[in-house]
């Protein structure tokens, strides 16, 4: 049933009289109360609604959900009281130009907040994602250079992503230096480290990342597999496509240990990775797998091994 109303009193009234299963708002910007004199969308009369509303689901049992509009910078616009109101907080991502949407909860009463839903855009709608870590590779990657492969943590789930690298020769007098779903400051701070450790030359060369399928990612056990796209590109040089990196950079260059490296590694192994590169302070704490487990203490140990007998060495 659709009710077009937007005073809040006839729109909970409604609801008592037809009783449904659960109540959709959209939005809660638009809704106002007859009990206050300002306009739609201010703090006060969002803060009245969302309170309305919340006594009602609270008396009834019945659950409402509630649709706000959100900022440029995707958080939800207006007071962070209707945050506090609500008992789940929960939101879609994904670019418009790719299939893939995650759906994250950024506030749970009920659980966590670290469980994640991968769905896919069909032209029917919604698809829910059973196995996401076979959809976001893409495939055959043989003889291309600037791609690696690692893993992220999204609550229960280990997730296998694809990391894309593009290092060219600088034609303006600035290099340039960007990424796409990955944290920018992170980014510079891992091309720096490459800089220093391993004595490649990047200072005139543009940089460019991209994680594969429209992804935004946090998880810094990544960064080794960030320095292996870059290298591969910058020497161009592919990578073999059974290699799996795992791994957290510090400045010194030393690769450091990660959460969950046991489920992150049998996830990779899962998907047919069989050399996987992971801190060799972890080497104990992985048992009884399949794939070949390569441990590295530090950056220029990493780029030894992966790159043994190519042009890199000559670069340092």
């Amino acid at each position: 049933m659709i009710y077009t109303e937007i005073n809040i009193d006839k729109i909970i009234a409604t609801i008592k009289a037809t009783e449904p299963e659960i109540v959709v708002i959209d939005s809660i910007q638009t809704t106002a109360s007859t009990d206050i004199t300002s306009s739609p969308g201010t703090v006060s009369q969002i803060r009245l609604c969302a309170q309305k509303l919340q006594e009602y689901a609270k008396q009834s049992g019945v659950p409402i959900i509630i649709i706000g509009h959100i900022n440029k910078d995707g958080d939800i616009a207006g007071p962070m009281s209707l945050e506090h109101i609500v008992d789940v907080v929960v939101q879609f991502e994904g670019d418009n130009n790719h299939f893939y949407r995650l759906l994250r909860p950024k506030k749970n009463r009920f659980g966590s907040t670290y469980e994640i839903g991968v769905f896919e855009m069909m032209n029917y709608g919604l698809k829910e994602v059973i196995d996401p870590g076979k959809i976001l590779l893409s495939g055959d990657n043989s003889n291309l250079s600037g791609i690696a492969f690692g893993t992220v943590n999204e609550g229960s789930r280990s997730l296998m992503i694809e990391i894309q690298a593009l290092v060219g020769n600088s034609v303006y007098g600035t290099p340039q230096r960007s990424s796409t779903g990955f944290d920018n400051r992170r980014f510079m701070m891992l091309l720096a480290v490459i800089e220093k450790r391993l004595g490649l030359k990047l200072n005139a060369k543009d940089v460019f990342l991209n994680i594969a399928g429209g992804l935004k990612i946090n998880d810094t056990a990544v960064d080794v597999s960030v320095i292996a796209a870059v290298i591969s590109s910058y020497i161009d040089k592919a990578i073999p496509d059974n290699h799996c990196f795992i791994g957290e950079v510090g400045l010194s260059g030393q690769i450091k240990p990660v959460s969950f490296i046991e489920k992150r590694v049998a996830e990779a192994s899962r998907l047919g990775f069989s050399t996987i590169f992971i801190s060799a302070s972890q080497k104990s704490e992985v048992k009884n797998q399949k794939s070949t487990i390569i441990p590295v203490a530090d950056v220029r140990d990493f780029a030894t091994r992966l790159f043994k007998g190519s042009n890199q060495s000559q670069e340092q």
